[in-house]
């Protein structure tokens, strides 16, 4: 399969993350009951801190939230890549559906938040935005709603405009990896 399958609306699947582990024999062992792991091999858990980092370097560096597109908004709403690789970004913070603690699995479904102490602390949840009719693309953005999944599944997240990366479906993979920020 050549694309990414990403389960993705209010909720997240972690299939894509496992997919794009740099270890290939991860790759081929992987299943639904496999452990997602971090950039040093250790299990991903549900509660602590992890940086979204591109496997591939020199294409920019971490995600974090900004009002590139989201004007009119108090928090920012936009989801984008750092434009220098060596800018790690804000952490996340993954929380399992099921509201246990532990290890992430391929079939965990999760939801996504920026850990970031701010007045928009309670905008900072991931979920798949509204079609914009004008760039052609559903954009990922923040502003969800913790524990509450949704129907909408599609390929990808990486989308350019204007020299800025967007988190948005897409049809090339943006694949990513994860560190432990502590």
């Amino acid at each position: 399969m050549n694309t990414l399958l990403l389960l993705f609306s209010l909720s997240l699947s972690i299939i894509p993350f496992t997919l794009c582990v740099p270890n290939p024999s991860r790759i081929l062992l992987a299943s639904s009951s496999s452990p997602v792991v971090d950039i040093n091999g250790d299990e991903v858990q549900a509660g602590p801190n992890y940086f979204i980092l591109p496997v591939i370097r020199g294409k920019g560096g971490g995600l974090y939230p900004s009002n590139v597109k989201q004007h009119n908004s108090t928090c920012p709403r936009d989801i984008i890549q750092e434009t220098d690789e060596v800018q790690q970004g804000l952490p996340v913070v993954f929380t399992r559906l099921d509201g246990k603690k532990g290890v992430v699995r391929v079939s965990t479904d999760v939801n996504v938040r920026f850990y970031t102490p701010t007045i928009c602390a309670r905008e900072t949840i991931w979920k798949l935005g509204e079609y914009d009719d004008k760039l052609k693309q559903y954009f990922v953005v923040t502003g969800g709603v913790e524990g509450n999944p949704g129907p909408k599944t599609l390929g990808c997240w990486g989308f350019m405009k204007d020299g800025v990366r967007f988190l948005a479906l897409c049809d090339t993979p943006f694949k990513v990896m994860f560190k432990k920020t502590f």
